[in-house]
């Protein structure tokens, strides 16, 4: 009996390997039909088909063939394997970035995910897109550790005109950042002021920054000296779950943002 890893090596050393034991788990197959859906020949299915029928994967059944219980089961853990290696390879460049720590999510559901990052001819990539989707939002909500100049003015232009809903909670250093700045300061009076407009500030802080707006749930990701990396947005549901309980917990131990405090 060979070993799990050469039985591995026997399936991924052939993509007709793998689309063959994905059809007949799917369900019965003739051999015309896999050529037509493979592209193999008849020569390379026979003996496809008859390793399978030495590893007991696949039986016939009438005029062609079907995967047996166990068949099935292999199918289905080499398409998981397949499925993580290339959410890995699409994760690779920006894993040191992501907030792990912070982020109970399984890494697999941002297999569809958008990754933005900065390029010679656009620097601030991730952030433009951020403010491409601001732009469109009427639901924003968002807990972070930093609240930039672009994207306050974005939000408490679209609230105090009655476009969109804000909601966010930020760690102190956040607000104390705009504040030192008059400018800056007078915009976040400004979104304080409006009506569809809530903001907290946690004294210990937000470890990440993390923005939900409408179904989209978009985190900045940025290095240990600060400096942005990349962007990640996705609308998958588990990520959105999380980000929602993420906030709630943050806004529940936060304490409401008054214009007069940021005076003082």
């Amino acid at each position: 009996m060979e070993s799990a890893l050469e039985e591995i090596e026997f399936l991924a050393l052939s993509a007709n390997r793998v689309d063959v034991l994905r059809l007949l788990s799917a369900g019965r197959r003739t051999r015309t039909e896999l050529a037509a859906e493979t592209g193999a020949s008849q020569a390379t299915l026979g003996r496809i088909l008859g390793d399978f029928e030495d590893r007991s994967w696949i039986r016939r059944d009438g005029g062609g063939y079907v995967a047996t219980a166990t068949g099935r089961l292999v199918a289905e853990g080499f398409t998981d394997l397949q499925e993580i290696l290339e959410t890995e390879g699409k994760l690779r460049d920006i894993v040191d970035y992501l907030p792990t720590h912070a982020m109970d999510v399984d890494l697999r559901r941002l297999a569809d995910a958008t990754i933005t990052v900065p390029s010679a001819t656009r620097p601030n990539a991730p952030l433009g897109r951020l403010l491409d989707v601001l732009e469109d939002g009427a639901d924003v909500r968002t807990f972070s550790h930093t609240f930039n100049e672009q994207t306050l003015s974005v939000v408490r232009e679209r609230v105090t005109d009655g476009e969109q809903r804000f909601r966010g909670v930020f760690g102190r250093s956040a607000i104390d950042a705009l504040a030192d700045d008059a400018a800056l300061r007078g915009q976040l009076e400004a979104l304080l002021a409006a009506e569809g407009a809530e903001i907290r500030v946690r004294e210990e802080g937000v470890p990440i920054a993390v923005m939900l707006v409408d179904d989209l749930v978009y985190l900045l990701l940025r290095d240990e000296t600060g400096i942005l990396r990349a962007s990640v947005d996705t609308d998958d549901d588990a990520v959105r779950a999380w980000a929602a309980d993420a906030l709630d917990h943050y806004w529940r131990t936060a304490t409401p943002l008054e214009s007069d405090a940021l005076s003082e």
